[in-house]
């Protein structure tokens, strides 16, 4: 079994989002009253180390290679093993990273890079 290092959005990008999202709207804070909504500056690490672990969530986890090209992906539902999806991704040495998305929206939630 391979340990995969998840990289979360960094600092910086967090702050510019907080006020303009990505297509240039105004951000408004909320709340998640329901709960289960990512943390987008990481968080804290389950005991099993993969990050928003609610079960039963739909995860894709999407593969680019050095120049930043979609080169395939696969679906992850919770708690599926993900190290498995990780160690596949990379076991093609044209994967230089992977994203983690969320399959309803396709937000972004992490990075995980070659060990």
């Amino acid at each position: 079994m391979t340990t995969h290092p998840f990289l979360a959005v960094p600092p910086g990008t967090l702050r510019q989002l907080r006020a303009v999202d990505d297509a240039g709207r105004a951000c408004v804070p909320y709340a998640d009253g329901e709960g289960g909504a990512p943390l987008r500056r990481g968080g804290p690490q389950p005991a099993d180390g993969y990050p928003f672990a609610r079960p039963g969530a739909l995860r894709t986890v999407r593969r680019y290679d050095a120049g930043g090209r979609i080169v395939g992906g696969r679906l992850l539902q919770i708690p599926d093993d993900a190290t498995a999806a990780f160690d596949a991704a990379f076991a093609d040495p044209e994967v230089a990273v992977a994203h983690v998305r969320a399959v309803e929206y396709g937000c972004f939630l992490f990075e995980v890079r070659r060990p």
